[in-house]
């Protein structure tokens, strides 16, 4: 996803329309879309503001509600696997997880994991 619209750049959209132009003028002089100037009348008109809308994961993921449980069964059994705790994850929580997730939640936990069950 792209960087949003500089706030000047909005305020001289709705500027020009509020002179009098025609959205489609505006969008020619700005050298922008003509959606992106309905949009930032449409903003300014229901919110007051031009600020953009926060952009990005706001980090909630089906995992964020088991770390302790994950931190609390690696400590338990440290040599479990990645395809064994995302079994586990399922059996006990009902969640539905790919092994790459739970790998991923393991890094950012600093755990380390073992990658093949014992005597394989």
């Amino acid at each position: 996803m792209g960087r949003p619209h500089p706030i000047e750049l909005r305020d001289r959209a709705v500027a020009l329309v509020e002179q009098g132009n025609t959205h489609t003028e505006t969008a020619r002089r700005l050298c922008v879309s003509i959606k992106f100037v309905n949009d930032m009348v449409r903003l300014k008109r229901e919110t007051g503001a031009l600020a953009p809308k926060p952009q990005g994961n706001p980090g909630r993921g089906k995992l964020s509600d088991v770390k302790d449980w994950v931190r609390d069964r690696i400590a338990a059994q440290p040599d479990l696997t990645i395809d064994e705790l995302t079994a586990e994850l399922g059996a006990e929580h009902g969640l539905t997880v790919h092994r790459s997730s739970v790998g991923r939640l393991l890094l950012r936990l600093g755990l380390s994991h073992k990658k093949r069950p014992s005597g394989a």
